[in-house]
């Protein structure tokens, strides 16, 4: 269930209102009620889950789901449990339902301290600075001007957020350090294809900033998609990177300007980032590694390992290549000037 924090939850639907909202087909199971979203691996009896690729069709014998969505060729497989909705969009029909289920907390446009929020003491505050509704900030914390706390975030003690920042759908450590401009707990990209085009994805997750964490200027890390975004004690990020949703970053890692990770991204404990990294989706970092700059990440990489190149490999292989190439290059330059 989506965190009550930022997110409401509206009264249940029938599965056949869920098919009225979204143009899906009932196949069986139209009274079923359903009163969340989840995925297929940890839906329980309320809620509506989807499988959007029929390469992941085993997960449809293990679900505790109470309904799904499922393109027409794969209800057969859908346990007799299930109350099934079929449609050639499940993702998107899944999106929807979430919209409507679970829409986010706004924010109150007006200035100032919200009366419900808790501040302890100690606490400073810029001018322009909004804190919104059931925002809790701890003792020594200091807020630069025009920074902007949504709804329900949680700030811990002694931590220093600079100027023109923004805050939301996150919970946040003691000490933390975050510079101006940076945005924290926007939607994750995300959007699944329907027959009126791209359809966003509601984002339900949050961002989880734990302690001692720095944070540069301009730096965007995004809420998780249903998971949180967890950036790990320690951390170390510069200016002008971009966390995606769903990643996990382990603790004191290092991650210098312009890096990239894409979402559902792991990263163990320690791991050292160069300038303009970048990181393909769901893939594993192992503790210790280290990402040269400019490197593009597209597979796991191993424990304590250090990789650099595009794609990237390790080190030692990517230095090989690089000086046959020299030599391959300088070969046939010699052999044109012959002639």
């Amino acid at each position: 269930m989506p965190d009550a924090r930022f997110f409401t939850t509206a009264d249940p639907l029938s599965v056949a209102d869920i098919a009225a909202l979204t143009g899906a087909e009932v196949v069986r199971g139209g009274d079923a009620v359903v009163n969340t979203v989840a995925p297929l691996s940890k839906a329980d009896r309320g809620a509506i889950a989807f499988l959007g690729d029929p390469k992941h069709a085993p997960a449809l014998d293990t679900t505790t789901a109470g309904a799904v969505f499922t393109p027409a060729a794969m209800v057969e497989r859908a346990p007799p449990h299930l109350a099934v909705l079929a449609t050639r969009f499940p993702q998107a029909a899944w999106a929807m339902t979430a919209a409507r289920l679970h829409p986010a907390i706004e924010a109150d446009d007006s200035p100032g301290v919200h009366p419900t929020a808790d501040l302890e003491d100690g606490v400073r505050v810029g001018p322009g600075v909004v804190i919104g509704a059931g925002v809790r900030v701890g003792r020594g914390t200091v807020i630069g001007a025009n920074t902007v706390i949504g709804p329900g975030v949680v700030l811990g003690r002694d931590a220093r957020i600079g100027a023109n920042v923004s805050i939301a759908f996150a919970l946040i450590g003691d000490r933390v350090r975050v510079a101006s401009g940076a945005v924290i707990g926007e939607a994750g990209f995300g959007a699944a294809g329907s027959a009126k085009g791209p359809v966003d994805i509601p984002q339900l997750g949050r961002v989880i900033v734990q302690d001692d964490v720095s944070i540069g200027a301009g730096t965007c890390i995004d809420r998780g998609a249903y998971d949180d975004t967890v950036i790990g004690e320690g951390t170390k990020i510069d200016n002008l990177v971009h966390i995606a949703h769903n990643v996990v970053l382990g603790r004191f890692c290092l991650l210098a300007a312009h890096v990239g990770i894409s979402g559902s991204v792991t990263v163990g404990d320690g791991v050292m980032f160069g300038g303009k990294a970048g990181v393909g989706d769901h893939q594993t970092i192992g503790a210790g590694a280290r990402i040269a700059g400019a490197a593009a990440v597209l597979s796991d990489v191993p424990p304590g390992e250090t990789w650099s190149g595009y794609p990237a490999r390790p080190l030692r292989r990517f230095l090989r290549e690089t000086v046959w190439l020299a030599k391959q290059a300088a070969s046939r330059s010699k052999g044109t000037r012959d002639e």
